[in-house]
């Protein structure tokens, strides 16, 4: 048992992959992926992130911050991919790719596709509610009521989207995956040993997570547009656009307090992020409990922050390596 009753912050986090996890501590990272012959391969490397002004100071570093999450997200995606892949032969784009980009045309085309990626979400997320409460303005006059229609109906198309994936059933097994892996941190903050039986009973709703950010985005748009107002159609949507990295910056800040604090104000912003971990997060089976405990412990000594936060001694290592039968 845990000396005491309370959870600790940690600063780890991840992500699930196919059949697999990625967890990240730090500068540090590691993926762990259920092979198709059932072992678990696991890749540590380190992150490259630079150490300048911009990684520090609030708001601006949340930007950053994302899309680094975001380039290491597709990247650890496609490795996990690579074992399932079927082989498939060189395309014209793949050899035009190359010519370009040498040995680094993998890493071009990842970077295309998060561009891509990024277009079509402002596009369906941001762009597309404003056009279509702008269309509600020949029949509404009142322009704080648009605004806020425009922002519900954002928050829609983000819930029908993700509860439309859910559905596949290859989406399916990553979500299961995504609630190992929330399972594991809760496990080690709440201040328990990480083997099977303890992560198997820790909630697979974590505060930290990026189904959490990004509902929030959500929230933070319908505020900034309910007050930041122009006339200018074309300039209203510009707006739209310009301003992402902004709420994304917020958004960063408010997660990171929802992640160290605990009181009504936080539980409260946070609860329609861990509603929506309903859907975004499964219970996994023990093998995915398996792969994730791989992944964390590759980068992160939970022993050593279990005895610095929980007040456990060093008498107490036997009890820290319990046996893990359930």
């Amino acid at each position: 048992m845990s000396k005491k009753k309370k959870s600790c912050y940690s600063g780890i986090g991840g992500q699930a992959v196919m059949e697999g996890i990625m967890m990240r501590n730090k500068n540090r990272y590691a993926v762990a992926v259920r092979k198709p012959n059932k072992e678990i391969e696991l890749h540590v490397a380190n992150c490259e992130q630079s150490e300048s002004w911009t990684r520090k100071v609030p708001f601006i570093r949340g930007v950053f911050n994302f899309i680094d999450s975001l380039m290491l997200g597709m990247e650890t995606l496609t490795y996990s991919a690579s074992f399932y892949e079927e082989e498939e032969e060189e395309t014209g784009f793949d050899r035009f790719m190359g010519k370009i980009f040498g040995a680094k045309a993998e890493k071009a085309m990842m970077g295309m596709t998060m561009v891509i990626s990024l277009v079509i979400a402002v596009a369906i997320f941001m762009v597309l509610p404003y056009f279509v409460a702008s269309f509600l303005e020949k029949y509404l006059s009142n322009p704080s009521l648009i605004a806020i229609i425009e922002g519900v109906l954002r928050v829609i198309i983000f819930v029908v989207y993700v509860l439309l994936i859910s559905l596949m059933k290859d989406i399916r097994r990553v979500f299961m995956y995504h609630g190992a892996e929330h399972k594991c941190i809760n496990c080690i903050e709440s201040g328990k040993p990480l083997n099977t039986r303890n992560i198997m009973k820790s909630s697979r709703f974590h505060r930290r997570c990026g189904t959490s950010f990004l509902l929030i985005v959500m929230v933070i748009s319908i505020i900034c547009f309910f007050f930041i107002r122009v006339d200018n159609m074309a300039l209203r949507l510009v707006l739209r656009i310009a301003l992402v990295p902004v709420i994304a910056g917020i958004s960063y800040e408010v997660l990171r307090l929802a992640g160290k604090f605990d009181n009504w104000f936080i539980r409260l912003i946070s609860a329609p992020g861990m509603w929506l971990q309903r859907v975004t997060t499964k219970e996994p089976d023990k093998d995915m409990v398996e792969v994730a405990i791989k992944a964390v412990e590759a980068v992160f000594d939970w022993k050593e922050y279990l005895k610095e936060n929980f007040d456990y001694e060093e008498a107490e290592d036997d009890w820290l390596d319990e046996d893990d039968d359930v």
